[in-house]
């Protein structure tokens, strides 16, 4: 978050106001390219986004275990959506090893995947297809997206869960469900910032309701895990 690439972006945002609509995002503006295209094509800068996002999964999967383990129970089957190196993965096969799971991620990513693990990692797109599993995770991934993409991937993800009769479990923002302590807020805010970097969107529980059912869901469950951030159980 305070790497030389993100703090960057705040230099352009003047221009970037000039806009009549917030596109490009104030990130391709500053540096020619989405986040996710300099990510592919930055080896230094696709190393810090992947290590950081390793080392987010370390610090708040073990709290989800710990917390919501009645999340990951009855599961038999696991595919972590845009997962990366699987550090969130790895976390769950370890403490539930009955459970299959796998990491959904393009080619380059997956390319630089641990082999050491039971970890299946595959090639893929959400955006085209998710592997048919028994639950879909999806971590700190559709608040990178407007509401038509996320959607997609939803719809995706019931199709994956289609023939298991299983269900979504979303680890992100749900603004307003936590404490209103001002620590929180403050950490609220700067996600804001952080989203309008990348014209992606922190959700409410309203907002997260209206892409759940519009992508075909029936019923929701939020449970608030740790500061900001909740568990979304999405349901078909």
């Amino acid at each position: 978050m305070l790497g030389t690439v993100f703090v960057s972006s705040f230099f352009d945002l003047g221009e970037w106001f000039g806009h009549e609509l917030p596109d490009p995002s104030p990130f391709k503006l500053a540096h020619g390219r989405h986040i996710w295209d300099l990510a592919d094509h930055d080896a230094s800068f696709g190393k810090l986004f992947d290590d950081g996002m390793v080392a987010d999964s370390s610090f708040i999967m073990d709290v989800v275990i710990k917390e919501c383990s009645d999340v990951f129970q009855g599961i038999s089957s696991l595919v972590d959506v845009a997962g990366g190196l699987g550090g969130a993965t790895q976390t769950i096969a370890k403490a539930f090893p009955h459970v299959e799971c796998s990491v959904l991620d393009l080619p380059h990513v997956v390319t630089n995947a641990p082999t050491d693990t039971n970890v299946k990692y595959i090639a893929g797109d959400m955006f085209e297809s998710i592997p048919s599993a028994n639950a879909v995770f999806l971590k700190w991934i559709l608040h990178d997206w407007g509401d038509d993409e996320c959607v997609k991937i939803l719809k995706n993800c019931k199709k994956a869960i289609a023939s298991q009769g299983g269900k979504v479990v979303i680890l992100d923002m749900v603004v307003g469900a936590g404490s209103s302590d001002e620590k929180y807020v403050e950490m609220q805010i700067l996600f804001d910032l952080f989203m309008m970097f990348i014209n992606g969107a922190e959700r409410d529980e309203l907002e997260w309701k209206k892409i759940i059912f519009e992508a075909g869901f029936s019923s929701y469950k939020i449970i608030p895990v740790l500061g900001v951030r909740s568990i979304i159980e999405i349901y078909p």
